[in-house]
């Protein structure tokens, strides 16, 4: 009995994380990041983000799919 909620446990576990990993289109990727400057950036620049990187971002093309967003959907984080 043990075994067999085990296995349900574990079928639902790996479904639940391949559905999540199609939905994130992690596999439509050959690469995590873009390029070489993208790594760098990812490991080292994120803490001093500046107008080159931001425009190197956007050249390069290192964010994905731009969506579109209703600014009054947002959630205020201002305390």
């Amino acid at each position: 009995m043990k075994k067999l909620g085990l296995a349900l446990l574990m079928g639902f576990f790996l479904a639940g994380c391949g559905t999540a990993a199609k939905e994130s289109e992690f596999w439509d990727h050959d690469t995590m990041y873009k390029n070489w400057d993208h790594l760098r950036y990812s490991w080292y620049g994120y803490k001093n983000p500046s107008p080159e990187t931001g425009k190197e971002s956007r050249e390069q093309g290192w964010w994905g799919k731009p969506m579109e967003v209703n600014a009054d959907k947002l959630k205020d984080t201002t305390p």
